[in-house]
């Protein structure tokens, strides 16, 4: 589609609001699914946060890595499976997971927004104090009933000091967050990417914390398109959870809103990072995309 010079200037126009509104305000952004394994939107998504970032946006970035954990881990004969979208891991697993994480898919990203022209600084959670975690039990329904299951070296954060990630952000750099989490021991835990996402989102206050997924958004019947959810409310949220209409992967995304609005963050989206400039799009135009959790 060609575009002729006036399109684009009601393009920009359109965006000069939201950058005014935006400017000098914390966005985290978790970036996962699709958008970090195909490498055309892996770099429209460097693309946008560099947009992001020279418009006077403050961009910290959390990020997943669960379908990489499960191609190495198939590669030394483990197999994966999952409890309400949580991985089950043991000794062995979190330590591949920590080693995928933070020492290949963090610096991965470090590199291709440094070549964009920002300045990007890797963490993980083990850095500077930033999470201190503590095992988190999976809660499944059965019949109605809620129920806690043990899934291994699978943590949440029990404390979050981002004392580091302030001043990085003070001093222009972009923050690059790798999952991992540190025990009272020392042990690693393997955190849930949206759910570190949130609590670094509410701990900054941030302006809005955009999940990126491999799905539009919410459904109430996912197999019905005309059942898309633009904004779900908190209660409605949680009994969707509690029926099952939400469920697996989405469950921790949805949590995550909820968990990162009441620790301060304005706004949450669930967005598709299989779309291009999905994070653009949200962001600078009139109608955005995806669904909002308030």
């Amino acid at each position: 589609m060609q575009f002729s010079a006036t399109d684009r200037a009601s393009i920009l126009v359109e965006a000069l609001p939201y950058i005014q509104e935006f400017f000098g305000k914390t966005v985290v952004i978790k970036y996962g699914g699709n958008a970090m394994i195909n490498d055309d939107l892996k770099d429209k998504v460097m693309q946008d946060i560099a947009l992001m970032k020279f418009v006077g946006i403050r961009v910290v970035i959390v990020h997943g890595g669960g379908p990489e954990i499960t191609g190495f881990l198939k590669k030394v004969g483990k197999e994966s499976s999952f409890v309400s979208g949580l991985r089950v891991t043991d000794e062995e697993t979190v330590e591949i997971a920590e080693m995928v994480l933070d020492g290949k898919i963090n610096s991965e990203i470090v590199t291709l927004l440094n070549r964009r022209g920002l300045r990007a600084v890797g963490l993980s959670g083990k850095d500077a104090g930033l999470i201190q975690a503590e095992k988190k039990l999976a809660t499944v329904y059965e019949q109605g009933e809620k129920m806690k299951v043990d899934i291994g070296y699978v943590g949440k954060a029990k404390h979050v000091d981002i004392t580091i990630v302030e001043d990085l952000l003070n001093k222009n750099y972009v923050p690059v967050i790798a999952p991992i989490g540190v025990g009272e021991g020392g042990e690693s835990y393997n955190i849930n990417a949206d759910y570190v996402a949130a609590d670094i989102a509410g701990a900054l206050k941030a302006e809005k914390l955009l999940l990126l997924t491999d799905t539009e958004g919410v459904y109430k019947n996912f197999e019905d398109k005309s059942t898309f959810v633009s904004t779900l409310k908190a209660d409605e949220a949680r009994q969707m959870i509690r029926d099952g209409v939400i469920a697996g992967g989405m469950i921790p995304k949805v949590e995550a809103c909820l968990r990162s609005i009441n620790g301060g963050t304005k706004k949450t989206h669930i967005i598709d990072g299989r779309l291009p400039h999905s994070i653009i799009l949200e962001l600078f135009t009139d109608q955005g995309i995806g669904t909002q959790v308030e």
